[in-house]
């Protein structure tokens, strides 16, 4: 049985945790919070501030580990991996110089330009205010903009949408200069918004089902942004109202993007997702980033079949294996999260009701802690639901009729794959 390390204690790594005792392996965590499901998972574990790689890296040594997965962004901008390595332990996951696809998005974007990457939009890095004020004084266009760094997905701001006019977006473009010595800024576009998760080794790679998160705090996708109310994905790996020219696209892109890591000699193995958004002028790239995405991550494993762990070796060791499969089933998941969240969460407890679970529900445990039929919550998002169906709305529908098992006070969009949210996308894709 392999001793597998998995860093990380949010609903993300819950899933992996069961891919990865399902498949056979003994899990080890690394975790900040009591995530009651990881925890009663894990043969062993680390409570500890995830960024403090030299602790994880000790008790990875110290408990025998063969094999590492790390879940959160931030983490990733760690020598975590680079440490791993240097003690012979396996990695599935990138190495930090290989993460500035996500954790610097100047370095996203100068890859595409660089390889002629398809898909790239404009984008200009400033790091001085008068440049910045003269720019933006006599551009007509909208912009994005957007911290270096990772945020949470919750730092980007977008002119005619958070910031009003011009004026506005100077103003927080010279906030964010002001705290970190750049900022970027991309030409805002619009559209539908979509995630192509892959397996890479380096060199090959290996896609999931397109995925659609909806970052919007409130229904009808108003409200300020989090980092994820829920995701959709549908039976056939597509989406609805996403052409499958622009899933091939999507595929060619990240193709490409692996390939032009090994030619720079910053190879990129572990998980890779590209955001994407369908425009009138077709697919655009809006980020990469160097791990699962949260939540549509949790989709993808709830539909996963075959040897996670088997994968994760593969993975490791630069042979991509393609022994597995995905339910040919809709998705839908919807986040439970405080009363509040988004901009000012009240944190409570949730009684959770898990006798004679529908088989075709997944109920993963994120930011909280507690025990799994009492969870304490943070500020933070707490229960992912996964309803599997046929179609995205009977998932959707699934989800709504098995709230009545978590008991307390809570906030969930209930709109995310409804009927009417599907049939309004299809209407805005036929008139497109």
């Amino acid at each position: 049985m392999s001793k597998i390390l998995l860093v990380g204690g949010g609903g993300r790594e819950d899933a992996v945790a069961r891919k990865i005792v399902e498949s056979g392996g003994e899990l080890f965590s690394a975790l900040k919070n009591r995530n009651p499901s990881i925890l009663g998972l894990s043969r062993e574990h680390l409570i500890v501030d995830e960024l403090d790689y030299t602790r994880i890296v000790d008790f990875a040594v110290s408990k025998g580990i063969e094999l590492a997965f790390i879940g959160p962004d931030p983490v990733l901008a760690t020598p975590l991996e680079n440490e791993l390595s240097k003690k012979g332990i396996m990695v599935a996951s990138p190495t930090m110089d290989a993460a500035r696809l996500e954790t610097s998005k100047s370095f996203m974007r100068d890859l595409l330009t660089r390889h002629k990457i398809a898909g790239n939009i404009f984008s200009r890095l400033f790091r001085d205010k008068g440049d910045l004020q003269s720019f933006l004084s006599h551009e007509t266009r909208e912009f994005a903009v957007k911290p270096i760094g990772l945020t949470g997905g919750k730092g980007v701001k977008v002119m005619g949408v958070q910031l009003r006019n011009a004026a506005e977006a100077l103003s927080y473009a010279t906030q964010v200069l002001d705290h970190d010595g750049q900022v970027l800024l991309e030409e805002r576009i619009t559209g539908e918004e979509f995630s192509l998760q892959v397996f890479t080794d380096g060199s090959r790679i290996a896609a999931t089902p397109l995925a659609q998160d909806f970052k919007r705090a409130y229904e009808n996708d108003e409200g300020p942004n989090t980092g994820g109310m829920g995701s959709i994905t549908d039976s056939n790996g597509l989406l609805p109202f996403i052409p499958r020219r622009s899933y091939d696209f999507a595929l060619s892109v990240m193709q490409q993007i692996v390939v032009s890591m090994k030619k720079d000699g910053n190879p990129f193995k572990g998980v890779m997702y590209g955001q994407f958004m369908e425009t009138a002028e077709g697919p655009k790239v809006v980020e990469v980033n160097a791990r699962f995405a949260d939540p549509e991550s949790m989709n993808i494993l709830s539909l996963f079949e075959g040897n996670f762990v088997e994968l994760l070796y593969s993975i490791a060791e630069g042979n991509l294996k393609l022994n597995f499969s995905f339910l040919e089933q809709a998705s839908v998941l919807k986040y439970v999260v405080p009363k509040g969240y988004g901009t000012d969460p009240v944190p409570g407890s949730l009684s959770v009701d898990l006798k004679s679970m529908p088989k075709d529900i997944m109920l993963y445990y994120a930011a909280v802690s507690g025990t799994k039929e009492k969870v304490e919550m943070s500020t933070s998002r707490s229960l992912a639901l996964v309803g599997i169906a046929p179609t995205i709305e009977e998932a959707s529908e699934m989800v709504d009729q098995n709230l009545n098992r978590i008991k307390g006070d809570y906030y969930i969009r209930h709109d995310i794959g409804s009927r009417h949210m599907m049939e309004e996308k299809m209407r805005k894709f036929r008139i497109s």
